[in-house]
Parts: structure tokens; sequence; C-alpha cells
């Protein structure tokens, strides 16, 4: 007994370190499959969100803020390649941007699909999100929501303003070092100028397409600079502010994960844990493509295909979207 009470300490600091913060998890992780199920039945489109916030990394669980990498790119295209071509994708974004690469990646893999996409930014999408949001029909911002300019970044500062000093001063003056990144500053600027008027193809006018890669790409602002509604209306993109509510609302599925979290809530957690869930109306086979082990977060929903098959047209069936199962490329 005394052995016991001696470890009792010990006991108390793994459950608060490891097993309420996997029930927590467990909780969060079933609300955001019904959640996703009953939207996507509601609009019969394939939702997928890109939402980084701050979150805990590693043991310490040292605060990170996340941003588009690898592993977005290849989570999102594998979502989308799983979408039957003409159902309607809906992207919401919520992010400081992040790698050149994943966001062209997922940027062409939205442009590609065949059927209409839409792009909801609840509060910013800045950097890569505004890339990737080039590569919808349209951009739906809620009111204050802000994109911003895809000016390329070398070594964490500008190109755009290595490339004006470098040009301020003789060749004889600038280093080495200075030359070599204002070319390759040129070069990045160009190549996002050209990957933002492709993004753009078929949406606006050539011309205007043109118009926008340059403003946005060219370092006209500070890579900050927040694009309000209006102003992306008066570049030529296609923006509005019906922000739908149901959208809005899942934001609350990605809160802060850094956060003080209070003891009820753990309560609440292991309370659903033991507890044992009933069916409801809204329940749904998690059958779409989902993060396997060791993944950080939902990049994108669940998906049930049953509920975005059309009246009268044939989807595929929920053994062609199983996890275990090659992909079939179209």
């Amino acid at each position: 007994m005394e052995q016991l009470v001696n470890q009792l300490p010990f006991l108390l600091l793994l459950i608060i370190l490891f097993i309420l913060p996997a029930l927590a998890r467990q909780q969060r992780n079933a609300e955001i499959e019904r959640r996703f199920a009953r939207i996507q039945r509601k609009r019969k489109s394939r939702l997928i969100t890109l939402v980084h916030r701050l979150e805990p990394m590693g043991f310490l669980g040292i605060a990170n803020l996340r941003y588009i990498d690898l592993n977005d790119a290849e989570d999102i295209l594998e979502a989308i390649r799983k979408t039957p071509p003409n159902t309607p994708l809906e992207i919401v974004l919520h992010t400081p941007g992040g790698l050149v690469l994943p966001a062209v990646q997922i940027a062409r893999a939205i442009k590609a699909h065949k059927g209409r996409k839409t792009v909801f930014v609840p509060h910013y999408a800045m950097s890569g999100g505004t890339l990737i949001a080039l590569a919808a029909d349209q951009i739906v911002l809620n009111p204050h929501a802000v994109l911003g300019p895809i000016d390329p970044q070398i070594g964490g500062l500008p190109a755009a303003s290595i490339i004006r000093v470098a040009k301020s001063k003789s060749v004889d003056a600038v280093d080495d070092y200075t030359l070599v990144l204002a070319d390759l500053g040129q070069m990045a600027i160009d190549q996002l100028e050209a990957t933002a008027r492709e993004l753009l193809e078929g949406t606006v006018p050539p011309e205007k397409a043109a118009e926008i890669a340059r403003q946005l790409a060219m370092g006209r602002w500070t890579h900050d600079y927040p694009i309000e509604a209006n102003e992306a209306r008066s570049m030529g993109l296609n923006v509005s502010n019906d922000m739908p509510e149901d959208i809005m609302d899942l934001m609350a599925l990605f809160p802060e994960t850094v956060k003080r979290t209070s003891g009820v809530r753990w309560f609440d957690a292991a309370r659903a844990f033991f507890k044992k869930p009933q069916p409801t109306a809204e329940s749904t086979p998690f059958t779409g493509y989902q993060p396997g082990p060791g993944a950080r977060s939902f990049s994108y929903g669940p998906w049930d295909p049953r509920d975005l098959r059309p009246h009268g047209v044939p989807g595929p069936a929920p053994s062609d979207l199983r996890e275990n199962q090659s992909v079939r490329r179209r």
C-alpha cells in the first residue's frame, strides 16, 4: 500500500501528460468526423480544410506556428484525387503561408479538378495561401478577412528589395553574394508571376490575369500587407463576402491547442471516452482518406461518398476509397 502511495504522483503525472491529451484528441476527432459529414451532406461538396494554428511540438509541447509544407500537399492531393471529377471542391484556408513547392502543388491540383472550386477564407490566407486561393473559381472572404502578396522571400528578405539594392549600386560596389541573391530573387519573382497567371487562366481575362499576377508577385507591398475584399475585387479577382455560417463554425474545430485547458474540458474528454457513443443520424463512416499514424492534424475532413453522389449519377463505391486500397489515377 505504501509503495502504491509513493507511486501516485508519478501516475498522476502520466495521466496529465499523456492519457488526458489523448482522450481530448479522440473526442475532437470524433466531433470533426460528425461535423464534416453533416456539412458535406448538406452542401453536396467535397470539403477540405487547411488550417494552421499554434501547435505544441515535441515532448515539452513548445508552441510552433504551422505553415504550408509537403505533408499538407501530400494529404490534400490524395484527397482531391479521391474526389469524383464533377463534385464541387470547397477549400477552407486559414494559413500564414509557407513553402512555395507544396503551395503550388495544392493550387495546381485544385485548378485541375473539373468540378466547381470555391475557397473560403474566414480570417486570413497569406502568401502561399493566396496562391492556393487563385486556383478557385470564386474566393469568399469573411468581412475583414484578408489575402496577401505572393512576393518571394529569399533568406528571410524580400526578393524585390534585394534586387532593388543590387540595382542601386554599381556592380563593383556590390558583393558577389548579394548579386547571387538578386539573381535568385528575380528568378523567383518571374516563376511566381507565371504560376499566378497560370492559376488565374479561365477565371479572369488573360490581360487582367497578367496584371493581377504582377501586382501580387513584384514586391509592391510588404509581405504582410492585408488585401481585403474590396481591394481584391478592384484588382480583378472574383471575390465575395457571402460567407456561409456553417463554414465559419468549422473554425471552432481547430482551436489554438497551446492555450491553457481547463480541468472541466479534461473531465469532459475523459467522460466521453468511457461513455459508449450512441448512433445518431449524423454518424457517417470515415471512408475518405484520413491522416495516418503520426499525422500532426487533419488537413481535410472525412468523406462518405454516399453524401456526394448526385441523383442518377453513379459515384465511386466505398471500397474504392478505403485507406488501404491503392489510388486509381483517372
